[in-house]
């Protein structure tokens, strides 16, 4: 029997990404140095996508309590890895490929080979082994797995059943944290986004088990954080990208998404679940892998030889389909029976540190 499931997260997960792949190529690429094609029509609306990463937070906080609510860390470490890194190690090595015959700045096989383990961007590994991303886009899977190391701890201690009390205690301490001005561990806390994993448990605690009082002040005291954190961003950014953010609009924007998310919870989008959203749900994740990096790379072979509208908008367009070839020829191919070896290897692993009497 199959689980229930919220279809609609799906298509919030493509809007996302969508939102995302317009932001760097209407305006951060341009912006930073990167793509040689402005997109003058496009960058006022565009400079806001950069919240589509929000909102996949604050989706991601839903999808991966959802996937760890059964208790099992083997089911949520085999599951992880199955999800992200067969597609991730195929979008890198394009990338990789792409930078070496066409891009300007050169990887490296060490950086690449860094790279493919996904974890080189954590601090740890930039003191034993300093290398850049592959592709820019790549931060947001350091912060995503923070939160999993966050969800592998509950695991470990078979509290799952309490997390809520968790999850409420990591709110408290990052806003004690924040009051009290300590920043040594920012990066351990995930304070500058870990209100959208928290805001969007607490949704998945109300998706399936209704809703109380403790779970609507975390969500709110989530939204309260998140406007916070991104109000102290702001300038940061507007400085990087000399350019001014309208703090009513970025109010406005992570505000929505904090109300689309608490209608999923509380199933009030149903009418738009029962449609099948799961193959742009499935485009999402290689989209995002693969656009950034790429992208600049043909706008600065082709522009301005091209029409800049063609040429964008194409570029979207080849983006959604190689997504499409990953997620059909990589993920769902090999997926079975990538996943059969890691539950044999944890089999194996359990028997070596347990042996059998």
């Amino acid at each position: 029997m199959n689980k229930p499931r919220a279809n609609e997260i799906d298509l919030l997960r493509f809007l996302a990404a969508l939102a995302v792949v317009l932001f760097h190529y209407a305006f951060r690429g341009y912006a930073a140095h990167s793509s040689s094609l402005p997109y003058p029509l496009l960058e006022p609306v565009a400079k806001y996508g950069r919240y589509g990463v929000d909102l996949f937070f604050l989706i991601s906080g839903f999808v991966i309590l959802m996937t760890a609510s059964g208790g099992s860390l083997k089911h949520f470490v085999v599951s992880r890895i199955v999800r992200l890194y067969p597609a991730y190690w195929v979008c890198c090595t394009l990338t990789f490929l792409v930078l070496i015959l066409f891009g300007i700045g050169k990887p490296t096989v060490v950086q690449y080979l860094l790279n493919m383990t996904m974890l080189s961007g954590f601090d740890v590994m930039q003191k034993v082994a300093p290398v850049s991303l592959m592709d820019g886009s790549y931060w947001s899977l350091v912060v995503e797995m923070r939160f999993y190391a966050f969800v592998v701890v509950v695991l470990l201690l078979r509290q799952m059943h309490r997390a809520e009390f968790w999850l409420t205690g990591w709110l408290v301490a990052i806003i004690l944290f924040e009051l009290a001005r300590i920043d040594h561990l920012r990066e351990v806390l995930i304070v500058d986004y870990a209100a959208y994993f928290i805001g969007g448990a607490m949704m998945y605690q109300i998706w399936s088990r209704g809703r109380s009082m403790l779970r609507i002040g975390v969500i709110l005291g989530s939204w309260g954080l998140s406007l916070y954190e991104a109000c102290m961003m702001l300038p940061k950014f507007e400085t990087a990208t000399r350019t001014v953010m309208d703090r009513g609009v970025v109010i406005g924007l992570i505000t929505a998404c904090f109300i689309m998310m608490y209608l999923v919870a509380t199933k009030k989008t149903s009418w738009v679940g029962r449609r099948n959203w799961m193959l742009l749900g499935a485009l999402t994740y290689p989209l995002y892998l693969v656009h950034q990096a790429i992208g600049y790379v043909i706008f600065n072979h082709l522009y301005p030889g091209s029409n800049p509208h063609l040429l964008l908008w194409g570029t979207v367009a080849l983006m959604m389909a190689i997504a499409y070839l990953v997620n059909v020829q990589v993920e769902k191919r090999y997926a079975g029976a990538f996943k059969r070896q890691l539950n044999d290897g944890w089999a194996s692993l359990q028997t070596l540190i347990v042996p059998a009497r």
